[in-house]
């Protein structure tokens, strides 16, 4: 008898094979976190080391982070990196995360907020994000720097950071599947991206007031939704913008457009504005990151 003959059990096997091949095959998410768009937060109160509410919202922070991961595993994901991506970049509470969890923290970084990421990523997760700065309402809406940018453009069109993440994420053929934050923030979000799922987690009222979903309420919905877009990943299309990338960025003082003119690569449009191409979104996330980032008296 030729076992291994019957046209029935080779087929078998080679089902086997391959669903086992599937199942060993690694599915890896990037999350961005961000603090602004978590339930509760509406002020500085809750957004930095001084103030009087910052260290419980630390930890709310870390739950809808840890939510967003039970979410995904659940939908088959198996490997993360986190992004902490707010404020000093040395938010999140990582004792709390999962072991096999690779955290990124602090400041500078080329790809900023999604820093980490690349081609072999599955899918990519932008959790309590914020509105625009263009944007007239939304919860503490502002773009990279609420003190210093009156206006953020990549190839004419206003950007959050929603759509900054998404582009870098684009440009490595990685979609976003999902983005938490005020009604605005989604909504905005939702007019770039398409039909990711969106959890909002509070509804703005104004820059500092919202009607927000309990921390406890918020991480339930992450977790959910969490799930369900990973496992709707293959639905979704990543975020490309055409090369090469055009920044418009504009200041809200007129000093910082008149010292980065003095570079060759830098046009001043404006008293306040100033024009940058880039040959991709990289080239322009780091140019962001220099500006964001650079002080003549950095040490060490």
């Amino acid at each position: 008898m030729r076992l291994f003959s019957s046209p029935l059990l080779v087929l078998t096997l080679a089902v086997l094979s391959a669903a086992e091949a599937a199942a060993q095959r690694p599915l890896k998410v990037y999350i961005s976190a961000d603090m602004e768009g978590v339930a509760g937060v509406v002020s500085a109160e809750q957004l930095g080391p001084t103030g009087f509410e910052y260290g419980r919202f630390r930890e709310f922070m870390t739950a809808e982070v840890l939510a967003a991961i039970e979410g995904a595993r659940a939908a088959g994901a198996t490997e993360f990196v986190v992004s902490d991506s707010h404020g000093n970049g040395q938010n999140l509470l990582i004792e709390r995360l999962p072991a096999d969890v690779t955290v990124i923290r602090s400041w500078p970084r080329p790809l900023g907020m999604m820093e980490g990421i690349d081609s072999t990523f599955h899918a990519a997760i932008l959790l309590g994000y914020h509105a625009g700065t263009t944007n007239p309402a939304g919860v503490r809406a502002h773009t990279l720097s609420s003190a210093n940018y009156a206006a953020v453009e990549l190839n004419g069109r206003p950007v959050p950071e929603a759509g900054l993440s998404a582009a870098i994420a684009g440009h490595f053929g990685v979609p976003v599947v999902m983005i938490s934050g005020d009604d605005v923030a989604v909504e905005e979000a939702r007019g770039l991206l398409g039909a990711v799922e969106t959890v909002p987690v509070k509804r703005a009222i104004s820059f500092h007031s919202a009607a927000t979903m309990t921390p406890e309420r918020a991480q339930q919905v992450i977790r959910e939704r969490a799930r369900a877009a990973v496992a709707r990943r293959a639905e979704l299309t990543p975020h490309r913008i055409a090369s090469p990338v055009r920044l418009d960025l504009t200041f809200k003082s007129y000093r910082p457009a008149e010292m980065l003119a003095y570079l060759p690569i830098v046009e001043r449009t404006t008293a306040h504005a100033i024009r940058y191409a880039g040959r991709d979104i990289l080239e322009v996330a780091r140019f962001l990151a220099f500006v964001g980032g650079y002080e003549v008296g950095l040490t060490p």
